[in-house]
């Protein structure tokens, strides 16, 4: 009888080896298709990037190893280097407090029973996944200085509307105005944060006199600052990238005043070949955005404010 419990004992021990041989198989063929893509098309270009950065690489392969000679360059003879990271710094200024401001505000309305709220969700939302390049040709026109909508609405009213698009001093508006009407996955993840808020603090609010202001400044802000602190991180990363709409509408014009650290990088790297230097300021941009993060994120703990 012993015998036999030994026998038992090692039959399935060798099929519990043979099953876990098995199952550590299948993971990794299950999971090599996206470890391969993420070692070859994702940490690999990251890592010569990187390497990238201390050389004068062009785009056919060709270059040496220079040190710090592409920082230095940016900091002591590049002037549109400058002027790109001022004009960045100078629209997330401007577009990052404005989205969570009317992103919050949106979401707030969206948030009450009303009759047809599905089709006004949906008309916040659908600029969002609309293509990007339609919607800023769209608004490059309704910009447009002579037969624009905006300005033909101010002339019906007496006002001479401004040249958006090709006044220094209102362009960068102009791209902050463009980017808002894109916030449409701001204003769902607002509209989930508040709808998350118990319904039964309102109705204590309710019964103790308080007004829908009194709620929305002692309920709804406080107890939506989990929501407002990730799309605050998330807009701020955004924002630090912003290409597509200055290239299209102004090409960075005019006088440079819409002239972005993304587009600095694209003529550098794609235009004039100088990819060892558009790596040296995508890692530039990089530190920027890790060091906003990084104060974001430690400063959370004093105005973040949890359910709990």
């Amino acid at each position: 009888m012993g015998g036999m419990v030994k026998l038992n004992g090692k039959i399935k021990e060798k099929k519990y080896s043979a099953m876990k041989r098995r199952e550590a198989r299948n993971f990794y063929i299950y999971t090599a298709p996206w470890l391969i893509g993420f070692l070859v098309l994702t940490l690999y270009p990251i890592l010569y990037s990187f390497y990238l950065m201390f050389t004068n690489m062009n785009l056919t392969g060709v270059g040496e190893f220079v040190g710090l000679e592409n920082w230095k360059y940016a900091f002591t003879d590049d002037n549109l280097f400058r002027k790109a990271f001022l004009n960045t710094l100078k629209y997330v200024g401007m577009f990052v407090p404005s989205s969570i401001i009317v992103a919050f505000f949106i979401a707030l309305l969206l948030s009450k029973k009303v009759r047809g709220l599905g089709v006004f969700r949906t008309a916040f939302y659908i600029p969002y996944i609309t293509s990007g390049v339609a919607v800023t040709i769209l608004w490059g026109w309704i910009f447009q200085k002579d037969y624009g909508i905006i300005n033909y609405v101010l002339s019906l009213v007496g006002l001479k509307g401004p040249n958006w698009l090709g006044d220094k001093n209102v362009a960068m508006v102009s791209i902050v105005i463009l980017s808002l009407w894109t916030i449409g996955n701001n204003i769902i993840i607002m509209l989930a944060g508040i709808q998350d808020i118990p319904q039964s603090y309102y109705e204590s609010a309710q019964i103790d006199g308080a007004g829908s202001i009194r709620q929305t400044c002692y309920i709804t802000l406080p107890l939506c600052t989990p929501t407002i602190y990730f799309n605050l991180i998330v807009t701020v990363i955004a924002a630090f990238q912003v290409f597509q709409q200055p290239l299209i509408l102004t090409n960075g014009g005019p006088l440079n005043s819409t002239y972005t650290a993304a587009i600095h990088l694209y003529n550098n790297g794609f235009l004039y070949g100088k990819m060892g230097y558009a790596s040296m300021m995508a890692w530039g941009m990089f530190a920027v955005i890790m060091i906003i993060t990084v104060i974001v994120v430690s400063t959370s703990k004093y105005w973040v404010f949890y359910d709990d």
